[in-house]
This record gives structure tokens, C-alpha cells and sequence, in this order.
């Protein structure tokens, strides 16, 4: 059997036609995503495991002309966290797609017929450069790690409306789901030690569409630091000082559209408000 790799990916694909599909799927989504473009269906062979899903990425991140600045951190959701054999999934926060919050509406942009959601989270920065080999993390280690922690917004979008119905590798294939993360403000003292006091609420157009305390995260935002790290120095991609880590949707995740206002608040430390626009093409997508 041929062993072939495909751009930004370490480990060899064990046959060429496998490579040259997944690196198809990963230019499909990067032209959507350039094009502003929606994509009627899954561009190829949904993946079918994690690492197929994860080779997609990688691929996609060789072609993206953008550079990380952080990492989301997803739930994969529990009937199919088995058959994966992972709890949690992550994707790319690029520079782009990086935003102070400000007194003001927040522009988004995203695309017509594609998916958009906004998601309360908390978010963290990274301390230091985390060790290149180091994989296995404690809750103790994670949260050494951990630097200051902020209030924000993930904004979920891909040119695919059917993304989160087809799944975790679905999921994973298109950057994550993700296309952008508004930083809030910061967050004295270590807000992770009591969760339950930390009460999230989101609305669209007004309308409220969610509500619940940082408690509601299965293993609490500290799990999925630790998760990320161990996992991104798997991939040779280990966590960087300064790099954002959104930690996962904690009211869950509100669709929205253009034309649409929504709001994340954290009761009694402030609020992002947002409006969402038709994106267009040459790499507005991105607000």
C-alpha cells in the first residue's frame, strides 16, 4: 500500500487516493470559505473516524493564508462520543477572526446558506509555550497553564448549513466550525473555582435563547484546557504562549442569519452584543 502526506499534516496518509480525497475535501471548504459561497452538501466522503477528520484540517490550515492565534474546544455530542473515542474536538482560531469587544455592535459576517451560531464561553490565554512532547496533562498542570481568563463570544460559521447534523468529523473537517472569537473583559481572580456563580444568558434579535452557569460544562472549562493541550502536542501543533483557548458553548449554540442582532452576557460583568452580515466574497468572511 502507497504512503502519501498531505500539506500541514504529520503523520503519512496509508494510501495516495486517500490523500488526495482528503486534501479535495480540505480545498473545497477553503474556496467556500474564500468564495463566500455555500456548499450544498459535505464535499466528499464524510470522514469517518477522527484522524481522517483531523488530516482534513491540517490540510485546510496548509492552504489557509492566516495565522493561529488560538484554539476552540468543542463537545462531540454523547451518542457518537464511543464510537470516536474522544469526549471533545477542536479547530483553529485565526487572526482574522480575533476581536476586542467594544461599547458597540461587533460586525460578524457570514455566509448566505451556510451555518452561523453564537456561543457564550469563557475564554483563557495561555501562559507560556506548553512543551512540545508533553501529552498527558492533570487538572494541577492545566491549570498553572492557564493565564488570565475572559468573558466572550465564539462565532460558529461555515460555508455548510448541515455542518453540526452531520457530525463531530463534520465538524472537525470545516476548521471546527469556527470563524471568529470576541474577546470580553477579564476576569479577576480564578473564576473556574466556582462555576456555579458564573451565570451566562444569549439572545437573538432581543429574544432570549439560552441561559446557564459555567457549571453546565461536562469536566468545567479547566477539562478543556487540559484536553488541548494533550491533544495539540499530539498533532505537533503544541499550545503557544498567548494563544486563546475557548473553552465551549456554555448556554449551547444559537443559530443566527443576516440581518440578525444577538448577545452574550455574563450577569454582573458585562455583555458583547453582535450583528451578523452577508458575507462576500475575497476574505470578508471573517467580519
Amino acid at each position: 500500500m502507497q504512503r502519501s502526506e498531505i500539506p500541514g499534516h504529520s503523520e503519512p496518509i496509508p494510501d495516495a487516493s486517500s490523500a488526495a480525497a482528503i486534501l479535495e475535501v480540505a480545498r473545497a471548504f477553503v474556496g467556500a470559505r474564500r468564495a463566500a459561497a455555500p456548499l450544498a452538501a459535505f464535499p466528499g466522503a464524510l470522514p469517518a473516524d477522527l484522524a481522517t477528520a483531523y488530516a482534513v484540517q491540517d490540510a485546510a490550515l496548509g492552504l489557509w493564508q492566516d495565522r493561529i492565534v488560538g484554539w476552540k474546544v468543542g463537545l462531540i455530542p454523547p451518542p457518537t462520543q464511543a464510537a470516536l473515542g474522544a469526549v471533545r474536538l477542536t479547530g483553529p482560531i485565526f487572526h482574522r477572526g480575533l476581536i476586542e469587544s467594544s461599547a458597540g455592535p461587533v460586525n460578524l459576517t457570514a455566509i448566505p446558506g451556510g451555518f452561523a451560531a453564537i456561543e457564550a464561553e469563557l475564554l483563557l490565554a495561555a501562559r507560556a509555550d506548553a512543551p512540545q512532547r508533553k501529552t498527558q496533562w492533570t487538572m494541577a498542570e492545566a491549570a498553572e497553564f492557564a493565564g488570565d481568563w475572559h468573558f466572550g463570544m465564539e462565532f460558529a460559521a461555515s460555508p455548510l448549513a448541515t455542518i453540526n447534523e452531520l457530525g463531530a468529523t463534520a465538524v472537525i473537517s470545516d476548521f471546527g466550525n469556527n470563524s471568529g472569537l470576541v474577546v470580553g473583559p477579564r476576569l479577576d481572580g480564578a473564576p473556574v473555582a466556582d462555576p456555579d456563580q458564573l451565570s451566562f444568558e444569549a439572545k437573538i434579535d432581543g429574544r432570549p435563547v439560552g441561559a446557564a452557569s459555567a457549571a453546565s460544562l461536562p469536566g468545567g472549562p479547566l477539562e478543556a484546557l487540559r484536553f488541548v493541550l494533550g491533544h495539540l502536542a499530539e498533532r505537533g501543533r503544541p499550545l503557544r504562549a498567548g494563544q486563546w483557548v475557548s473553552t465551549g458553548a456554555i448556554t449551547g449554540v444559537h443559530q443566527i442569519f443576516p440581518g440578525q442582532h444577538g448577545s452574550v452576557e455574563l450577569l454582573g460583568r458585562g455583555r458583547i452584543d453582535v450583528r451578523v452580515r452577508a458575507a462576500v466574497a475575497a476574505g470578508a468572511y471573517f467580519g
